[in-house]
């Protein structure tokens, strides 16, 4: 026979706590649920002092080769495990306890715990979450509290997971994408720097031993080499500061208001930055709508996360528009920041009741142009950048063996 320690509630929903002996945890809970309780948890009790530092062994041992911070995919993980879990009826904090000993992140690990010793104490779950922000954004936040209070919480969840899923699988083909040209782009500076300070300067040397006068290009070429190896450090540290300090103005409201739309702005890629802000924003919509969040409250959520201070902006005037008894397409049309189609399509939605499914078609339109775009982007930027580099390298090379051929015809 065990011990084990239940937490529960009676019918008017006051939390009840003991410990039972039994000889497993169903017997428990056949006994609480003859009392008329609403089991919230069981966990064994530890006899002794030796027992009771299992835990902590266990858990150091768990973590010896795994990873401290909370990764995208560590919390794509925990949202799918507790909606299955409690769809299969188990409780949240069993749940939480079964999760809490498979997680890969150290800190994810403490924040369950946390969250348990939280809804211990009588916290509700979102209740509960709202005190890791760090971690939960608030559309989990909102999104959690609006499950607990429809008691559709494992429903909500699911949609959840699958809308960080897609957002997860969007991030990876995007970054995908980007990898390739970004390892060319340094291959081919390091191979420019490295002639830049490394070769031209050997011929420079060979140079001071001839007695003629050097052609055009190379002279700009070793003057530029010497240029670069005097004021190389000089160099560095000012690209870095530079950077250190745009970075400080951009984490202002003033300066990230500006390099929001410088981004808008930019030919070509301005439309790219603007369509993954539509879609970061149907994606969202489409998530809190489907879950039967309300409008306004969704816009409210949505101006809060949207990670996009124009963006957020335009939600706010749409939401004051939608209290004056405007319709949704209006403040859409009127913002414009989005194209005819989405206009038209959110003004569907809205007449036929079907506003999700509207944004979700949106959503897709916008991820499958981003992927396009990028895919275009990075076939011509591969042979431009291989153009460039070569001309590049070939106009070294040529500056380099003039004086050469020069002498080789003097000899002659």
């Amino acid at each position: 026979m065990s011990k084990f320690f239940y937490i529960a509630r009676n019918r008017s929903a006051e939390k009840v706590t003991g410990i039972e002996e039994a000889s497993g945890e169903e017997e428990v809970i056949s006994r609480l649920q003859a009392k008329d309780l609403l089991v919230i948890s069981i966990t064994p009790e530890y006899s002794d002092a030796k027992a009771e530092r299992r835990p902590e062994v266990a858990l150091r041992l768990k973590f010896r080769n795994q990873h401290y911070r909370i990764q995208a995919n560590d919390l794509v993980l925990f949202c799918r495990q507790l909606a299955t879990l409690l769809g299969a009826g188990v409780t949240i904090l069993k749940s939480l306890d079964i999760i809490a000993q498979q997680v890969s992140s150290r800190r994810l690990y403490s924040v369950i715990k946390d969250l348990q010793r939280n809804m211990e104490k009588g916290l509700s779950f979102h209740e509960a979450m709202s005190k890791h922000a760090g971690v939960f954004s608030e559309l989990w936040i909102n999104l959690v509290e609006s499950g607990e209070a429809s008691g559709n919480l494992a429903v909500i969840l699911n949609r959840l997971a699958g809308y960080l899923e897609r957002n997860a699988a969007f991030k990876t083909k995007v970054i995908s994408a980007v990898i390739y040209p970004t390892v060319l782009l340094v291959v081919s500076l390091s191979a420019f720097l490295f002639m830049t300070v490394k070769i031209i300067p050997t011929f420079s040397e060979i140079f001071r031993s001839f007695n003629i006068t050097l052609p055009l290009l190379t002279r700009i070429l070793l003057a530029f080499s010497l240029f670069m190896r005097k004021k190389f450090l000089f160099i560095l540290i000012t690209a870095i500061t530079t950077v250190y300090l745009l970075r400080m103005y951009i984490r202002t409201k003033e300066g990230r208001k500006r390099y929001e739309n410088f981004k808008f702005q930019l030919p070509l890629f301005g439309e790219f930055f603007r369509a993954l802000t539509v879609e970061r924003l149907s994606s969202e919509m489409a998530t809190l709508l489907e879950s039967g969040v309300p409008i306004l409250y969704s816009l409210e959520i949505v101006e809060h996360s949207v990670d996009n201070l124009a963006m957020a902006e335009i939600i706010r005037k749409i939401k004051e528009e939608i209290r004056d008894g405007k319709s949704l397409r209006e403040p859409f049309e009127k913002s414009g920041f989005f194209e005819p189609m989405v206009v038209q399509m959110v003004g569907i939605g809205e007449e036929i009741g079907e506003l999700s499914q509207m944004f979700k078609r949106i959503n897709t339109f916008y991820q499958e142009y981003s992927e396009t775009f990028l895919n275009r982007i990075v076939s011509l930027f591969e042979p431009f950048m291989l153009l460039f580099m070569g001309a590049v390298i070939g106009i070294m090379v040529i500056g380099m063996f003039l004086p050469i051929f020069k002498i080789s015809q003097i000899g002659g």
